[in-house]
């Protein structure tokens, strides 16, 4: 799939709107998916998909940013499908455990101000305890053989936030205690800092930063516009400007409809949205005309297409889409969410292959 460029120089120039030989390529996946198509034989457990598909980057998770780290997952129920634990956030929290799905949030330890200063904020500190730093070596290393662009991943403010005190408490408490998420988001925002700043120095820098934010839902995003500028921007203006004061670009995903913050996510100075989740109503040929020339975009692509398994669908949905996109150098091919077990091994290698036909210039 590579022609003239290596990862590492296509997806530099994409964040920077410059020219490349082809749009870039990227994907996530759930592990449904893995476990799959290794019973349908298409691929081994060993398989690694950024190798097998060839993307042109990688990512790597190395920050534990529980609040309590030495506390062991505490089971409280468990049944052959589910199981229901309490972890060092104090969240008491049930997971499916025959298929990936988001956790079901049953109880928080956290649910205002005095719980935060109490039980999480005294924990929040830069201990190395908290950095995985072989797996960041390993990865930057193996994306280094392979010249593949390489991103340290991990989540903001926001994300940060709601493991402690959940969704609702959160947002109830950003309407009548601004203040108590104010100090949350500085506190984050300076611990992540300083956990970069111990990793970098020991290990260097990485060719990004990915951060995972999810901030929407259908239709609507989590905040009003008004409460994203005055809580939430303070600290991804700091996360990314300590960024890009050391040259490096900053990818943010964020699930949901999250266009009416844009202008201040753009402010803050994002250099890529990813995913623009189609089912929650984003559109990124809208996205695209009135931010492309200031944002690149990675996704946009509708996964429900991909699992209809219908390469006629496959083509309407690119063919619609990437002529556009790919205007001014700054899109990479990804799906509008992760590829589900629905999607075949042959319908995700001919949406790779359609794509980057179209992709290239």
């Amino acid at each position: 799939m590579r022609t003239g460029m290596t990862g590492i120089e296509r997806m530099t120039n994409i964040l920077q709107r410059k020219p490349v030989d082809r749009i870039g390529l990227f994907e996530h996946f759930w592990s449904d998916t893995h476990r799959e198509w290794v019973n349908k034989g298409y691929v081994s457990e060993k398989d690694d998909f950024t190798e097998l598909f060839d993307f042109d980057m990688d990512t790597c998770w190395s920050f534990n940013m529980t609040a309590d780290i030495n506390k062991k997952i505490e089971v409280l129920e468990e049944t052959e499908e589910t199981i229901v634990t309490r972890d060092g956030n104090g969240a008491v929290l049930k997971n499916h455990k025959l298929h990936n799905a988001t956790p079901e949030h049953i109880d928080f330890l956290v649910k205002d101000r005095t719980g935060w200063l109490e039980h999480i904020k005294p924990l929040l500190l830069p201990d190395e305890g908290r950095i995985d730093f072989e797996a960041y070596r390993l990865k930057k290393e193996q994306c280094r053989k392979a010249n593949r662009f390489f991103c340290w991943s991990g989540v903001n403010v926001f994300e940060l936030m709601h493991p402690v005190c959940g969704h609702e408490y959160m947002l109830m408490g950003m309407a009548l205690d601004p203040d108590w998420v104010k100090d949350m988001v500085t506190t984050y925002s300076e611990l992540v800092i300083q956990l970069w700043e111990i990793l970098f120095e020991k290990e260097g820098y990485p060719d990004g930063i990915w951060f995972y934010e999810d901030m929407g839902f259908k239709e609507r995003p989590f905040m009003s516009p008004q409460m994203y500028n005055e809580i939430i921007f303070p600290a991804h203006k700091r996360t990314i400007d300590w960024a890009h004061d050391k040259g490096i670009p900053v990818i943010m995903h964020s699930c949901g409809f999250v266009e009416p913050l844009l202008p201040g996510i753009v402010k803050a100075g994002i250099d890529c949205l990813q995913v623009i989740e189609v089912k929650a109503g984003m559109d990124p040929i809208r996205i695209q005309k009135q931010y492309g020339d200031v944002l690149s975009l990675m996704g946009g692509i509708d996964v429900r297409v991909l699992y209809s398994n219908d390469k006629a669908q496959i083509d309407k949905e690119l063919e619609t889409k990437i002529p556009i996109l790919k205007k001014g150098f700054g899109y990479t091919l990804h799906s509008d969410h992760s590829i589900p077990n629905t999607v075949t091994y042959d319908s995700y290698k001919y949406f790779i292959r359609r794509g980057l036909e179209l992709g290239t210039y």
